[in-house]
């Protein structure tokens, strides 16, 4: 399991989340275009201060800042997937659409990487993201991930005006240990 509190990398610290983070977390989540293939809307403020608050308790997320002023700019998420004897994790990412394109998110997600393999004991690392959301996984294949999948029609997070679920595909990818180029 996960013992760091804090890792950085040449631009950016990533550290656990805060019960005070529901400014920074709304700052990004109230955007529709980052939320836009999340299993969840633009949140409110109260909700934010409310996901910062179980965030700080939540060691799957980390608050990714810009280093050296610390101003907070995304998440991740790195999760173990059960049964832990497999050594799988789970990765996902959010930032702030004012800092897109910058590498940040590559080189966020890379920290977390390295230590997740090199300090945890990480066999294998996935991650899945909706076809249509080009960045995300072309991030990925930055990241030496492999596309294991194509998964059809496997979510639903909206729904039509008619009530009925509107599926979306997925794309299944993974990294393995032996694989990671730091």
């Amino acid at each position: 399991m996960p013992r760091s509190t804090e890792l950085t990398s040449r631009r950016l610290r990533l550290r656990r989340f805060t019960a005070a983070d529901g400014p920074a977390l709304h700052a990004y989540l109230s955007r529709p275009e980052v939320v836009e293939f999340e299993p969840y809307g633009a949140i409110t403020p109260s909700e934010a201060d409310d996901w910062a608050t179980a965030r700080a308790s939540d060691p799957a997320f980390w608050a990714i800042c810009l280093r050296p002023a610390g101003e907070l700019i995304g998440n991740l998420y790195l999760a173990r997937v059960p049964p832990d004897e497999w050594r799988t994790w789970e990765l996902g990412y959010v930032l702030h659409p004012d800092h897109w394109g910058r590498g940040y998110a590559t080189e966020a997600a890379a920290r977390l990487l390295t230590a997740c393999f090199e300090e945890w004991g990480a066999h294998r690392v996935v991650a899945h993201c909706d076809v249509e959301n080009f960045a995300s996984w072309r991030l990925l294949e930055r990241l030496g991930f492999r596309r294991e999948g194509h998964l059809l029609a496997n979510a639903s997070f909206r729904r039509d005006a008619d009530g009925d679920p509107i599926w979306k595909d997925a794309y299944a990818y993974a990294l393995l240990d032996r694989e990671w180029v730091r």
